[in-house]
C-alpha cells in the first residue's frame, strides 16, 4: 500500500505535468501574428470613431456592396429614428407618425403626393448629412492631437493602430524613426484600403494633410461626388467577376451571404436574392439594357440626387397605395407603418381621427 508520502509526491508531480500541459496548450493557442507592441483589445466604440462607417445613413447600399435594409425607414424619420423603437409604446407611434404625416402634407389635403414625399426625403437626407458634420468635428479632434486643423496620415495611422489595441507611444516612436512595424495581416489589409480611400480624399493640390472637410471626405463619402465615384468603385471592384468593370445581374446577386446550413438559412439566401434582383432590374439599372454600368450606380448611390428622391418617392408610396389614387392618406400609413418606420403599429386604424 502506498505511504502518505509517496502520495503526496505523486500527487506534487501531476499537478505540475498539468500545469505545463495548460501553459503548452496557451503557448499555441495564441494568434501566430500577434504583435509585441498590442496592449489591452480597443473600445469599440473609439475605433468606430475613426474607421469610415460600413453604413451610411439615407445610402441605399452599404460600403461593401450589400443593400441599405434600413433606406426607407431613415429618408422617412431622418435623425428621428430612434425615437420608433420596436420595444416602444406602440400608441405614442402612431401618434408621432401622425405628426410626421401632417408634416409631410404640406397643403393639407389630408394626402400625400410624389412631390411631396419627395421634399420630405430630401429634407431628411439632408439631416442625415448635418448629423455627419457634426459628428466629424468629434473625431476630427481625436485624430488632431496638436489641433493644427490638419490631420497627417501618420497622425491617423497612430490612432487607428491604438484603436486596434497597439500601444500608442511606441507606435509613434516607430513610426518616427522608421522601423518596421508587427502588423498582423488582417489589420495591415485594412490599412491599405484607408490609405487609398486617405489619398482620394486629399483634394488638390495633394499634400496628404487632410483638413476637417476633407477628413468628412474621408468618413463619409456621399458628401463628395470625387469620393462616391471612389466607393462606387471599390463596390463594383469587389462585385465584378470578368473585369470589365460593370455589373451583370449574375454577378450583382452572386455575393454570398453565408453558409447555407438548413431550410430557414436557405430562405433568407433566398429572400436576398430576390431582394437584390429587384434592386438590379427596377431601380439601378436604369436604362434596362442588364448592364450596370459605373455611372448608373453612382446616379444610384448619390444621396442627394432629386430624380432619385422622386423615385423613391413614387416606390414608397405604391408600397401602401391601397386604394390605387397614386397618394397615401393616414390609414394607409398607419398600416404600413413597418415599412415607413420599422415599427409595427397594432390597430392601427383605432380612434386614428379622434388623435389626429
Amino acid at each position: 500500500m502506498m505511504s502518505r508520502q509517496a502520495f503526496l509526491c505523486s500527487l506534487g508531480s501531476l499537478y505540475l505535468f498539468l500545469l505545463f500541459v495548460f501553459l503548452l496548450m496557451d503557448v499555441y493557442a495564441r494568434p501566430a501574428n500577434n504583435s509585441a507592441l498590442k496592449e489591452k483589445p480597443a473600445d469599440s466604440k473609439d475605433e468606430n470613431e475613426i474607421l469610415p462607417p460600413d453604413h451610411l445613413n439615407g445610402v441605399k447600399m452599404e460600403m461593401d456592396g450589400h443593400l441599405n435594409k434600413e433606406f426607407h425607414q431613415e429618408v422617412f424619420l431622418g435623425k428621428d429614428m430612434e425615437e420608433f423603437e420596436e420595444d416602444s409604446e406602440p400608441r405614442k407611434n402612431r401618434k408621432k407618425l401622425m405628426v410626421i404625416f401632417s408634416k409631410v402634407d404640406i397643403n393639407n389635403d389630408k394626402k400625400i403626393g410624389a412631390k411631396e414625399m419627395q421634399r420630405w426625403i430630401m429634407e431628411k437626407t439632408a439631416e442625415h448629412f448635418q448629423e455627419a458634420v457634426e459628428e466629424n468635428k468629434m473625431h476630427f479632434r481625436a485624430v488632431d492631437p496638436d489641433g493644427d486643423g490638419h490631420v497627417s496620415w501618420d497622425e491617423y495611422k497612430i490612432k487607428f493602430l491604438a484603436s486596434k489595441g497597439f500601444n500608442e507611444k511606441e507606435i509613434a516612436e516607430k513610426i518616427r524613426n522608421n522601423e518596421e512595424l508587427k502588423i498582423d495581416e488582417e489589420t495591415q489589409e485594412v490599412l491599405d484600403n484607408l490609405k487609398d480611400r486617405w489619398y482620394q480624399a486629399d483634394n488638390p493640390p495633394p499634400d496628404l494633410l487632410l483638413n476637417e472637410e476633407e477628413f468628412l471626405s474621408f468618413l463619409h463619402p456621399e458628401h463628395s461626388r470625387a469620393m462616391l465615384k471612389f466607393m462606387v468603385k471599390e463596390i463594383i471592384r469587389d462585385l465584378d467577376q470578368d473585369g470589365d468593370k460593370k455589373l451583370t445581374l449574375s454577378e450583382f446577386i452572386s455575393l454570398p451571404v453565408g453558409t447555407v446550413e438548413n431550410q430557414q438559412a436557405q430562405d433568407i439566401d433566398d429572400d436576398w436574392v430576390k431582394d437584390r434582383r429587384k434592386e438590379f432590374q427596377e431601380v439601378i439599372d436604369a436604362n434596362h439594357d442588364g448592364i450596370v454600368t459605373m455611372e448608373e450606380l453612382q446616379e444610384y448611390m448619390d444621396p442627394m440626387n432629386e430624380y432619385n428622391a422622386l423615385n423613391e418617392a413614387k416606390q414608397m408610396i405604391a408600397v401602401a397605395d391601397e386604394n390605387q389614387n397614386h397618394h397615401l392618406e393616414l390609414e394607409e400609413i398607419l398600416k404600413y407603418s413597418e415599412y415607413f418606420t420599422g415599427s409595427k403599429l397594432m390597430d392601427y386604424a383605432r380612434n386614428v381621427h379622434e388623435e389626429f
